[in-house]
């Protein structure tokens, strides 16, 4: 921020010739470019940004509403071969990607953070702890496609990034200091190389409440119940449960009506759009009803069963974890970060179920890297994962777990 732009003066760039200006300016600056992005998370059906806001030393805050300035790829054109500064890059990542834009190199307060020990990493947390300035967060929940947007809301989000790069240069600093740079700047590549996940194959598996559905029928009816309630949030660019939420969806499932005027009268079948858009909900109904395609009630998933079941499924695989966690957990601890930072629960379950056939620390580090695990973190963890591995194989009889 300047001398000449007031805190509470943050106006929304809304006009390309402006906007051409602004990041001209914005790439005349210094150093690193903090970067943040607001949606509607919950308000709308997509998740593009409604504003970027970025801030550079030597330079203004730019607020910049990318609904009325839809090409910014001047910021990609001026200044990817900055460094980016973020909180929280994998959220706002993919948001800006749709706009054209994508740095080369970042820097995650968050995950700088979490590498740290910090106890919150929350943004506000981190400002605080970092600078000793208390951000108020007030509107982080709010429908970010408000036009136009308060003032209030303007300058919560200018605040988001004005000190950014102040909190990065803390972090990093205490990075070197602890010999974690490295452990970060490997994070941060992953966070830039990590791919999207993949659409799943029946995305209405995820209506929450759907185990009480019984039959495959009225799984077909649950489905034709969710696709008519996409195909509608989708053309008003509306979340999907502002119209009817998921266990009013439900409901209309496990009473299975037999008219219209049945479907408008369960009291559970709820939502702005239940009784406006009746029809729409009974041809879809109709249409489970009578479809041909009937998904099965099971499907097939890779995902591990739960750790309690292992006992019986896979005794050697129980072994091997309860042998393995402990010690994760505790170099984790001598590392002061989460466990998860230093290895995620996921990762070492699926080595754990299926090791590699001759295990050491070589094999083992080989298998964690197939689940992605950064070279720091076999580094620090494929050695003592193995050991606990082979004593497993050596310890008869089943462990207490506690935790299991």
């Amino acid at each position: 921020m300047t001398d000449q732009q007031p805190a509470a003066d943050f106006p929304v760039i809304d006009d390309p010739a402006v906007f051409a200006e602004a990041v001209e300016r914005l790439a005349a600056g210094t150093g690193p470019v903090a970067v943040d992005v607001e949606r509607a998370s919950g308000f709308r059906y997509s998740q593009r940004a409604y504003l970027v806001q970025l801030y550079r030393r030597d330079g203004d805050v730019l607020l910049v509403d990318p609904i009325a300035v839809p090409d910014v790829t001047a910021i990609q054109r001026l200044l990817s071969d900055e460094e980016w500064v973020f909180h929280a890059a994998s959220q706002d990542l993919p948001s800006l990607r749709e706009l054209g834009l994508d740095p080369r190199r970042i820097f995650d307060t968050e995950l700088a953070a979490r590498l740290l020990g910090w106890e919150r990493v929350g943004l506000g947390a981190v400002v605080e702890a970092a600078l000793g300035i208390e951000l108020a967060k007030a509107h982080s929940a709010a429908d970010w496609s408000t036009r136009p947007l308060p003032r209030a809301w303007l300058e919560y989000a200018a605040l988001d990034v004005l000190h950014l790069v102040d909190v990065r240069d803390r972090l990093e600093a205490e990075l070197e200091a602890s010999g974690k740079a490295e452990f970060a700047r490997q994070e941060f590549e992953a966070t830039l190389a990590r791919e999207p996940k993949a659409p799943r194959p029946d995305p209405w598996r995820r209506l929450s409440g759907l185990h009480k559905v019984r039959g495959r029928r009225n799984l077909a009816v649950a489905r034709e119940l969710w696709r008519a309630r996409e195909e509608l949030a989708q053309a008003q660019d509306v979340s999907p449960g502002r119209l009817v939420p998921d266990r009013a969806l439900v409901a209309a499932v496990l009473a299975m009506p037999r008219t219209k005027q049945a479907l408008a009268g369960i009291r559970e079948f709820t939502g702005r759009a239940s009784r406006t858009e009746l029809d729409r909900w009974w041809n879809a109904i109709v249409a489970g009803r009578e479809s041909d395609d009937l998904p099965a009630e099971r499907v097939p998933s890779d995902a591990l069963p739960p750790h309690r079941a292992w006992a019986d499924r896979n005794p050697e695989a129980d072994q091997r974890l309860k042998q393995a966690r402990p010690d994760v957990e505790a170099r984790a601890a001598e590392l002061s970060m989460p466990t998860e930072n230093l290895l995620t629960p996921e990762t070492l379950r699926r080595v754990a179920w299926e090791p590699p056939a001759v295990v050491d620390a070589a094999t083992v580090g080989d298998a964690l890297r197939a689940q992605g695990a950064r070279p720091w973190q076999i580094e620090a963890t494929a050695d003592l994962i193995a050991a606990a591995f082979v004593r497993a194989a050596q310890t008869p009889g089943e462990q207490d777990d506690p935790a299991s």
